[in-house]
């Protein structure tokens, strides 16, 4: 069977392909905001809110630009439309109609009459008596409409546009209640007058039935006057009051930001429109009934000159609301952290295709983390990280300094093989017994053609075995000890210490297994932290104290159950001590007391009596504050490095990897 290579085809990146969501890249992405402020609700909901680079290019907008985009659509709407056209068109309409009206009368009167032809006599009367009624039409457009009801047309095309323009004054009294209503009022006779009542009356009693509890009887309801409710009919009870609660809060929308004269112009016109006492009383009704919806509408202030008829004033009114209603959920989402609240239907009417796959997207982002399990659910609502979760976290703040320091070529130190005795050196030795066997096979085969000659097979024997040397690493055992006070958040120094914390958590377990690693956090008191909660770890500005002797005594405590290798504290803060412990309480003062540094420095000598080396890196470099950590290096015989947030990873990765303690292991050869 002959095999087809496969073929390919690239194409460059453009943000419109469409990629499946990576957890790494989004936990990357979270980091930050979660190492800042210890909340992973809180980083969630800000990437909803700001969206997702990706890494190939392009991004995933969140909610902050969708609802931009939504303001800005209902700013374009504000800014296009002038709501006093409608009376405008209905006024030139009626100018029309009459005028057409004028025109068939000036031709009856003028027509030339046949002596024998009476008739011609009452046809001039009839004009006349119509002229007169238009001379007298009332200035005022409802009242005007209203005469025009009573007036005998003589023009038959005049009469048609005249109840073309009543029935659309139907459609928007109607509209007032009911979607799609066409079906319902078009070119409507007394039988469908009557029907209108039937079907009102039959809505009436079914709300009534409904608000008492007792079964409406929908289903009936739709058999009989389903088809007045256009092609796309309601499916329950429910969904068709949700849709009355819309029309009727669009059409009190479009009176709320009508001027209080257009407002009473309009509410004239749409008054009594059908001419039937019994259908308007129970309209009426159905007013009274809809009040337990609560069909509130907006005002909103039209400042445009594209003129707009009702029918269009209505749909407008019904795309405001429903972009009133985007924009709450949004930004109820965007609060909340929470996007089922989100009509996804609605979204992709107002915004399109492309705004609906960004949200099913951004609602996988918590599904993708939870799926490669670095997410899970906590207790109520809220998501934690997993250790997985925490280790990439580490693992990323890890990498982010080594590739600084890979830009400032300082080289990665990264150790690419571990082993019994240390890191693998390409110097050789002849193998023996007890060594890890890091076979050199070139040097072997050497080894055995110097002894035998050049010949095949090459027979080896034990000592042409050459190994690769090894370096003798002893265990270190350190305590990172993280100044937790309010002053090193104000400096913006807080999460630079929990990522190097991490980092350098990640880098111990991961580089030097042998080696143990604490985190010690200190305040007003020092506690032992785990690296799992330093994502979530706060500041509290209302505890007040930076007690350095209580870090220094809690991570000789933890060091002590370590009797051999190298012991060392890792210092990071931005201050001086401003407080120690006496009878097991905090006592705090600013600027420190002189009982606080003579108990600083006595925690130090004890460190050091243990042979604990502290090396402090200090974010802050006062000349008070650096004469006090000189003393401390020249009581310990550790040292003091002066850095900023920024380049603290670097200084401490560096210092940690360059001064293992190693030994040779030099055997005889």
């Amino acid at each position: 069977m002959r095999i087809f290579p496969t073929r390919h085809q690239f194409s460059r990146w453009d943000g419109s392909q469409k990629l499946s969501l990576d957890a790494d890249e989004i936990l990357g992405q979270l980091a930050d905001d979660l190492m800042e402020y210890g909340d992973l609700r809180w980083a969630m909901r800000n990437m909803l809110s700001r969206g997702m680079k990706i890494p190939q290019g392009g991004s995933m907008q969140g909610l902050r630009d969708m609802l931009k985009q939504l303001r800005d659509q209902r700013k374009r709407q504000l800014q296009r439309y002038d709501l006093s056209s409608i009376f405008e068109g209905f006024r030139e309409r009626l100018d029309e109609i009459v005028a057409m009206e004028r025109e068939r009368i000036e031709e009856w009167l003028a027509k030339e009459q046949d002596p024998d032809d009476f008739s011609g006599d009452v046809l001039k009367n009839i004009a006349r008596n119509n002229a007169g009624q238009l001379d007298d039409l009332p200035e005022e457009l409802a009242a005007r409409v209203r005469t025009l009801e009573k007036y005998e047309f003589i023009n038959p095309d005049a009469q048609k546009k005249f109840l073309e323009l009543l029935n659309e004054l139907r459609q928007g009294m109607a509209n007032s209640f009911f979607s799609d209503v066409e079906n319902m009022i078009r070119n409507m006779s007394d039988g469908d007058i009557d029907r209108m009542k039937d079907m009102l009356e039959a809505l009436n009693d079914m709300l009534t039935k409904k608000i008492a509890g007792e079964d409406p009887g929908f289903d009936e309801f739709m058999e009989q006057f389903g088809d007045m409710f256009g092609d796309n009919p309601p499916q329950s009870l429910d969904e068709l009051l949700e849709q009355m609660r819309q029309q009727m809060a669009a059409a009190q929308s479009l009176m709320n930001s009508l001027s209080p004269d257009q407002r009473q112009q309009l509410a004239q016109l749409m008054a009594d429109r059908f001419g039937d006492p019994e259908l308007q009383s129970q309209l009426a009704r159905l007013a009274k009934e809809m009040d337990f919806l609560n069909p509130e509408g907006g005002r909103y202030a039209f400042n445009g000159d594209q003129p707009i008829d009702l029918q269009g004033a209505m749909d407008l009114m019904s795309e405001m609301q429903q972009l009133d209603e985007l924009i709450s959920q949004m930004q109820d989402a965007e609060r909340g952290g929470d996007l089922s609240g989100i009509d996804r239907d609605l979204l992709e009417d107002l915004m399109g295709e492309d705004a609906a796959e960004d949200l099913d997207r951004l609602n996988e982002l918590m599904r993708a983390l939870e799926d490669a399990g670095y997410i899970r659910p906590g207790e109520g609502d809220r998501w934690e990280l997993t250790p997985r979760g925490s280790r990439m976290i580490g693992q990323k703040a890890l990498g982010e300094i080594y590739e600084r320091l890979k830009r400032q070529s300082l080289g990665n130190h990264a150790i690419p093989e571990e082993g019994r005795f240390g890191e693998r050196l390409e110097d050789t030795k002849p193998y023996e017994f007890g060594d890890p066997f890091h076979l050199h096979m070139p040097k072997t085969i050497r080894n055995a053609l110097d002894r035998e000659g050049p010949h095949t097979p090459v027979r080896l024997k034990q000592d042409d075995f050459e190994i690769y040397r090894s370096e003798m690493i002893t265990s270190t055992a350190t305590a990172m000890l993280v100044d937790l006070s309010w002053s090193m958040a104000l400096r913006g120094s807080f999460q630079a210490a929990k990522k190097v914390a991490l980092a350098l958590h990640n880098l111990i377990t991961s580089q030097y297994p042998r080696d143990s690693f604490y985190i010690i956090g200190f305040a007003a008191y020092a506690k032992e932290l785990k690296a799992h909660d330093l994502p979530y770890l706060q500041w509290d500005e209302y505890v007040l104290g930076t007690n350095m002797q209580h870090a220094l005594l809690l991570a000789d405590k933890l060091l002590a159950k370590h009797t051999g290798g190298t012991k060392q504290i890792i210092m990071i803060s931005d201050g001086e001590p401003t407080a120690h412990l006496e009878g097991g309480e905090a006592q705090f003062a600013y600027p420190p007391t002189p009982e606080t540094i003579r108990a600083t420095f006595k925690a130090v000598k004890h460190c050091t009596r243990r042979g604990i080396a502290i090396n402090t890196f200090m974010l802050d470099a006062s000349y008070y504050l650096k004469a006090f950590m000189d003393e401390i290096a020249r009581i310990n015989g550790g040292r003091v490095f002066y850095t900023s947030p920024e380049k603290l990873g670097e200084y401490i990765l560096v210092d940690y990897v360059q001064n293992k303690r190693k030994h040779l292991a030099r055997k005889a050869s």
